[in-house]
């Protein structure tokens, strides 16, 4: 471990909603931060007014919160280093642009933009290699800078890049070292003439201020690290380290995007998938534990990540395999877990039970242990537990079920028999072993085969010929509902 103290921060835009490769940068911080015992940073970058909204910030926290991932400072905690919104902090940037003003490491510039296509155009014309800003204002005498800014005429502040600089090497956790001509670097703006930051000057400010100690985000932002490399070098602060982290592509190996399905992290809570299973499939798109282990519990998560595991290749958002994540997390849940966690919420919703729903734990936990099993999405449970929770004056028939298993010669003397074996059970009796004991000598008795037998009972008493377990599903159903069944269903039978 660093003896520098870790310090990372997720620093979304709220110009939208958290996407998920926005998600999968913020799970990377925040367990690089808890297996390194170091400070994971909540920061809102809404320096695009146009664009930015506090609607979309309370999406996004409400994302994060979602995800699990508490932060140790940002909105809603506060923090040592606050405020945690660059609109907040405008002062800051004004502060440090004027630093390195006075310290003759930037310049105002009053290059109009048909000045700077001119410019352009000349370079491309001469074959020049360099193209960027020509520095026509770099050695512009300071009283007459002054004279022009008191009289009126727009500016931006460029930064100066010392012509002696040489080539730019980042150290990047993922891609190793990475040079950059220096060359090539232009005296780029770090304050707009409307008198807003720059992103790369911004986003450095806080950085340095906030004393980021490694900054973890997406490889379109390699392209701009050499920038931030500069301005850091200006500003007199400390460089991070950088680990630019793969994009995620769909299927058809382009960039994930709507025409892939769901890509907002939202989208996904709302359909139904468990937090911990999402972010455990996130933290997979990149990065591995061994190479082999598919299920990382979020505990796992955080005490073992490591930016050495991290590949450089892009990885594929593959939504079989989130479904199998989903299902092994909810495989892997106790029933009582399983109860108070995915079933009753969903019930709840539904409207199969109300607010003052009171049911004995036990029987609670034995209609977890059917549905569970049954459940990939928590959307399923509701189609599961539906026929325990009808009577038998609500319960709907699916009619292929009642042509398979009910309308055909002889099933009404089934049912008859079924009933007569059931009434003979006391109350008390009633469990799963007993009812399926009483319709186990059926068969026999009738001459007909078990299948035809226990398909005639479970559409009597479920509707449908894909319930659970019969004896199980019948004894939660209960005695005194299951026999009306039965003779409502005879009507039905041949």
């Amino acid at each position: 471990m660093s003896e520098t103290p870790v310090r990372v921060r997720f620093a979304p835009s709220p110009t939208g909603k958290l996407h998920v490769g926005g998600a999968r940068t913020a799970i990377y911080n925040w367990a690089f931060a808890r297996a390194n015992h170091g400070t994971f940073i909540l920061r809102i970058d809404d320096t695009d007014p146009e664009r930015s909204t506090e609607e979309n910030t309370q999406i996004i926290l409400r994302a994060m919160r979602w995800l699990g991932l508490d932060w140790d400072e940002g909105p809603e905690v506060g923090g040592d280093f606050g405020p945690y919104k660059q609109t907040e902090r405008a002062q800051m940037y004004r502060d440090a642009a004027q630093r390195l003003w006075d310290e003759g490491k930037a310049y105002p510039c009053f290059c109009t933009p048909e000045q700077l296509a001119a410019d352009r155009e000349a370079a491309q014309a001469r074959k020049d290699p360099f193209q960027g800003y020509q520095r026509r204002c770099r050695d512009l005498d300071p009283e007459e800078a002054r004279a022009r800014i008191a009289a009126g005429e727009p500016y931006v502040l460029r930064i100066k890049v010392p012509e002696d600089r040489g080539d730019v090497v980042v150290r990047d956790a993922v891609h190793g070292e990475v040079t950059f001509n220096a060359r090539e670097l232009d005296d780029f703006v770090i304050f707009r003439s409307d008198g807003t930051p720059t992103y790369n000057f911004a986003t450095v400010v806080d950085d340095a201020a906030m004393q980021i100690s490694h900054v973890i985000r997406g490889d379109d932002h390699l392209s701009n690290t050499p920038r931030q490399v500069i301005v850091y070098e200006a500003l007199g602060a400390p460089v991070p380290t950088f680990a630019h982290i793969s994009m995620i592509l769909g299927a058809d190996g382009k960039k994930l995007s709507k025409r892939h399905g769901a890509t907002n992290v939202e989208e996904y809570r709302d359909a139904g998938y468990l937090s911990d299973a999402f972010v455990n499939y996130l933290a997979l798109l990149g990065w591995s534990l061994d190479g082999e282990t598919t299920i990382i519990p979020r505990d796992v998560l955080a005490r073992e990540f490591s930016l050495d595991h991290v590949s450089k290749n892009p990885a594929t958002f593959d939504p079989k395999k989130l479904d199998w994540i989903q299902a092994e997390y909810i495989r892997s849940m106790s029933d009582q877990e399983f109860a108070d966690e995915v079933m009753l919420p969903e019930l709840h919703e539904a409207g199969l039970v109300g607010g003052d729903f009171e049911a004995d734990e036990a029987w609670v936990d034995a209609l977890a242990a059917i549905v569970k099993p049954r459940t990939k999405m928590p959307a399923d449970v509701v189609g599961v537990c539906a026929p325990v929770f009808a009577t038998a004056d609500t319960l709907e028939y699916d009619e292929k079920s009642v042509a398979k298993g009910l309308a055909k010669e002889g099933m009404g003397a089934v049912l008859d028999a079924a009933r007569e074996a059931l009434v003979a059970l006391p109350a008390e009796g009633w469990t799963p072993e007993a009812i399926d004991a009483a319709l186990e000598a059926l068969p026999e008795q009738l001459d007909v085969k078990k299948r035809l037998v226990f398909q005639a009972v479970r559409v009597a008493v479920c509707g449908n010929l894909v319930s659970p377990p019969l004896g199980e599903t019948m004894a939660l159903v209960g005695r005194a509902d299951c026999l009306p069944r039965i003779e409502r269903a005879r009507a039905m039978a041949l």
